[in-house]
């Protein structure tokens, strides 16, 4: 629109300045009619000419949209009437029947909760009562635990207390074994007696008149008859281990007390006159 004005304007300004004779044109001088200030002022006019007819455009869409939503919430509301009016409409004989189907669900419901508290009590008392088990299984198990250790422990004094039995029953068969009589005859001969050595498994002998020069000085040993062989752990005075291995030889073979009574003075005798 604006170029066909400019271009109509530019044709009539030509055949207005058509020139006349060539002396005027050339004694005229150059006149500025702003054609520049023209075309700018038109392009800004179409420019908001442009931007008011978008404008519009875009309002007469807004509306439309809006009006589609008004038409589609009427349409909502009527459809709710409609649903509202039919409810109201409703027959008493259907009222009646969702009323007794209430009274149905609302009975179910009772007895189901009922069921549940029935079935959490049972839980209850079940629990209790293994609870109550678990407690008497604890009960149980350290009663047995403490006759465990009562048992092990009698049996242990038990063992012990026969231990001590056959120990003193070996002790005194080692000490019956010099229970004959005629040891009183060979404690007489050989000057001799028999004294506890401070253990119950030890007998002590002493001698007298060994040495000629003192009768009375004593020569002794401890004999032990923890077991079946007999052994001489001390003696004074002193005898080499060699002479005593052999008279104890003698004894454990033949068994005869005698052999070693008799022999172990003559050692004594040998050694009071070295």
């Amino acid at each position: 629109m604006a170029t066909d004005f400019q271009s109509s304007l530019s044709a009539s300004m030509r055949q207005s300045m058509a020139p006349v004779g060539p002396s005027v044109a050339n004694q005229l001088p150059n006149i500025n009619f702003g054609f520049d200030d023209l075309r700018d002022r038109m392009a800004k006019f179409t420019a908001r000419f442009d931007a008011f007819i978008e404008e519009g455009r875009k309002r007469v869409l807004e509306e439309r949209n809006q009006f589609r939503m008004n038409v589609a919430e009427l349409q909502g509301m009527l459809q709710s009437r409609r649903r509202i009016r039919y409810l109201l409409t409703t027959t008493s004989e259907d009222q009646r029947m969702k009323k007794r189907d209430i009274e149905i669900i609302q009975v179910k419901t009772s007895t189901h909760q009922q069921t549940i508290e029935k079935e959490e009590a049972e839980t209850r008392e079940m629990e209790s009562a293994i609870n109550s088990l678990a407690a008497q299984r604890d009960n149980h198990l350290a009663t047995r635990d403490s006759l465990k250790a009562e048992i092990a422990q009698t049996q242990a004094e038990i063992e012990a207390r026969l231990a001590a039995q056959r120990e003193y029953a070996q002790q005194q068969q080692a000490q019956s074994r010099f229970n004959v009589p005629e040891l009183d005859f060979w404690i007489t001969n050989l000057c001799l007696k028999i004294e506890g050595a401070g253990h119950d498994d030890r007998l002590k002998f002493v001698y007298t008149h060994i040495d000629e020069k003192d009768w009375e000085r004593e020569a002794w040993f401890e004999l032990v008859t923890s077991s079946r062989d007999y052994d001489v752990k001390h003696c004074r005075p002193k005898i080499e281990r060699e002479k005593v291995e052999k008279v104890l030889d003698k004894l454990n073979e033949s068994r005869e007390l005698v052999v070693l009574l008799k022999g172990m003075r003559e050692l004594f005798v040998e050694a009071m006159k070295t």
